[in-house]
């Protein structure tokens, strides 16, 4: 880590970009100016001449990565033209289309350019396309000149080298949550994501949801009075969990067709493992950012939009049985954050591995603890429901305030043809929201209350817990 304070992501617009056919679709419409979205842009019915067209990559085509592919290739402004993964083709991925159910699918580079042209070719009166490459290595990939954005759904490990190279090189991105495996990583992506003045987005899907707006309408109105606390919850993880806490002694042969030494990327060499690889890599500290990244991203985004959250003042951690490789099995964090205006202090609570905080004795027989609870001086707020029922009962919601979203994907795909930044935007949100839940697993490997100067990024009262912001990488890599 270097010894200098790393500057907060504040500042002055960006000028000095070099400009691109990119460059120009973006710079068509100023945010100021946006004021409607076309009905195009917004998926409906409409065409796109080709040389408008935004060419988009996917690196990581797992899961996620090709439910975002799936997503993204039917807006008409969009076209596939690479996919990239370290792994050719292989099983025992997930799918994240619930309406399918948990299912293993096929997944990987392979899989995911038949998809692709399987797709277009439905467009075609011939029936046929041929237009997506493969790659296996991203840093090919971004050489091309002909790449608009880049969909970036690799393990939480690589997210910030792959990110970063994209932006250095002026490339909208799409990067799923966490958007980086480390404090430090989330600070820079985002320093990095201003100076390029493209458009981002996180993969945080519900911060577009009509519920998040809606709870910070009723938080606004004061219907339960200024928020001391916020409780936030989620369920014990339903992947596999390694049998111990250390890493498995067998040496399996790597499947074929997977690049085990890309798949590793910055991370410390070992050995490849089926414990690792293609799921389960979650659980593991050297890969994975455990429930806090995974889930905290989702589940904090409300919180922080809603309180006007910045900067935690500290943070501390307890959790299960705590080793050097594996994520716990349930860790509870608590940060403070410091007064915003008028609005006081707050503290905000996790629970994660199935903990939860103690039920509201509000809260009616039968009724659903939600995943996250507002404490205000005068009410809580169970969701977006008012404790006890009778008081949601009696309630008269406020009037829409707040901007409605059209769609997680489609606020990426707007602010990529010049539209407002998207909602989860690397500079203005997820940089930040990143950094508070990675603070949270430093907590816990630091097992100590720790105090935090985020504009200086720096804990103040321990200066060893400070290298546990970044990781040093492995020889050959850099962000």
């Amino acid at each position: 880590m270097a010894s200098h304070p790393i500057p907060s992501v504040s500042g002055g617009p960006v000028t000095g970009l070099r400009l691109s056919r990119r460059r120009f679709l973006q710079s068509t419409a100023t945010a100021a100016a946006f004021i409607l979205v076309p009905r195009h842009v917004l998926g409906g019915a409409g065409q796109v001449a080709p040389s408008d067209k935004i060419t988009l990559a996917g690196i990581g085509t797992g899961g996620q990565g090709m439910q975002n592919l799936a997503a993204l290739q039917a807006f008409p402004e969009i076209q596939v033209v690479a996919v990239c993964d370290v792994h050719r083709e292989g099983g025992r991925y997930l799918s994240w289309n619930w309406t399918e159910g948990r299912e293993e699918k096929l997944c990987g580079r392979e899989p995911a350019r038949r998809a692709v042209e399987e797709h277009y070719a439905g467009q075609q009166r011939s029936g046929q396309y041929r237009g997506c490459r493969a790659y296996a290595d991203y840093r090919e990939l971004l050489e091309r000149e002909d790449v608009d954005a880049v969909m970036v759904a690799t393990p939480d490990h690589t997210h910030a080298v792959i990110t970063m190279a994209a932006l250095k090189r002026r490339k909208h991105v799409y990067c799923e949550k966490p958007l980086t495996h480390s404090v430090h990583e989330a600070r820079q992506i985002a320093l990095a994501a201003r100076e390029a003045g493209v458009a981002t987005q996180m993969g945080n899907q519900g911060q577009a949801s009509e519920s998040a707006r809606v709870v910070a309408e009723i938080l606004a109105d004061g219907a339960i009075g200024p928020v001391l606390e916020v409780q936030v919850w989620c369920s014990a993880r339903f992947w596999h969990w390694p049998p111990g806490q250390g890493r498995p002694k067998e040496q399996p042969p790597v499947p074929d067709g997977l690049d085990w030494d890309l798949w590793l990327g910055p991370a410390p060499e070992r050995p490849y493992h089926p414990e690792y690889h293609p799921w389960t890599w979650r659980n593991w500290w050297d890969f994975g950012t455990g429930q806090l990244g995974d889930l905290g991203c989702h589940k904090l985004s409300t919180v922080v939009k809603a309180l006007k959250l910045g900067h935690p003042v500290s943070v501390e951690a307890s959790s299960t049985l705590l080793g050097p490789e594996v994520y716990p099995l349930g860790v509870t964090a608590r940060y403070e954050f410091p007064a915003r205006g008028d609005m006081p202090p707050v503290v905000l609570s996790w629970f994660d591995g199935g903990l939860k905080p103690p039920t509201p004795p509000e809260l009616e027989p039968g009724d659903p603890l939600q995943d996250t609870i507002y404490l205000g001086a005068n009410g809580k707020l169970n969701g977006d429901r008012l404790l006890p029922e009778s008081r949601m009962d009696n309630y008269r919601r406020p009037p829409k305030t707040l901007p409605r979203s059209p769609g997680h994907y489609h606020e990426w795909v707007a602010a990529c043809r010049g539209g407002p930044p998207a909602g989860s935007n690397f500079v203005d949100h997820a940089g930040l929201l990143t950094e508070v839940c990675l603070l949270g697993n430093v907590a816990v490997r630091a097992r100590k209350r720790l105090d935090w100067d985020g504009p200086n990024f720096r804990i103040t009262n321990d200066a060893t817990a400070n290298r546990l912001l970044h990781r040093d990488y492995r020889k050959g890599w850099t962000l």
